[in-house]
């Protein structure tokens, strides 16, 4: 389904300007840092038009979907609305700049927008610590090893916090997190260990290096 830019709100598109420019899933907080508040009906609505991905906890944590970002790229260079006035001009002026650019180089707007650098170097000391570990509990780089496994050789991570690196983790390239397919194999103990990303129980990790 292909959303046009007319059917959002100024605060829906808002949030989805923001999520593009921050390349990254965005916990709450941080986002009405950033832009406006992304209240709850807004928010179920920008899931249902599948532009966003809401990753339920504390804080909510949201991403824009392929979906989200093809609307983003309808938004910029798009006319200025009759109903704007004075500095809110400003914005569309600089998208429609950021559209010459990308249609002179041929670019992508994932091109352009990437996480800052030390989101990408994933550098703290909780996803460190998962990596480590990883490495430590399988033969090779990219098995699979299980959450319930992960968990007990970190136990003395409090669970929010290993919850919110592993959610870090999935969007860094080379790390996958998936259900385990044959659910009737899944003990009491896997199904706690479990990690929900997108409204689905992640079971398994593989990390390529």
């Amino acid at each position: 389904m292909t959303v046009s830019p007319d059917e959002l709100t100024g605060t829906e598109q808002a949030v989805l300007l923001v999520l593009m420019a921050e390349a990254r899933p965005v916990p709450n907080p941080k986002l009405k840092e950033l832009g406006p508040e992304l209240k709850k009906l807004d928010r179920e609505r920008l899931n249902r038009l599948k532009l966003i991905e809401t990753t339920p906890g504390t804080p909510m944590v949201h991403e824009l979907t392929d979906q989200g970002w093809t609307t983003c790229r309808s938004l910029v260079g798009t006319a200025v609305p009759a109903s704007v006035r004075g500095q809110g001009k400003v914005l569309y002026t600089v998208l429609t700049a950021v559209d010459r650019y990308l249609r002179q180089k041929d670019f992508r707007l994932a091109d352009l927008f990437e996480p800052e650098a030390e989101e990408t170097n994933l550098d703290s000391d909780v996803e460190s610590r998962v990596r480590r570990a990883y490495s430590r509990l399988v033969a090779r780089p990219g098995g699979w090893l299980g959450l319930v496994k992960l968990r007990a050789e970190l136990s003395d991570v409090p669970r929010a916090e290993l919850d919110a690196a592993l959610v870090r983790l999935y969007q860094a390239p080379g790390v996958s997190l998936v259900p385990e397919e044959n659910q009737k194999i899944l003990t009491t103990a896997d199904r706690a260990a479990a990690v929900e990303i997108g409204l689905q129980d992640k079971h398994l990790i593989a990390i390529q290096s």
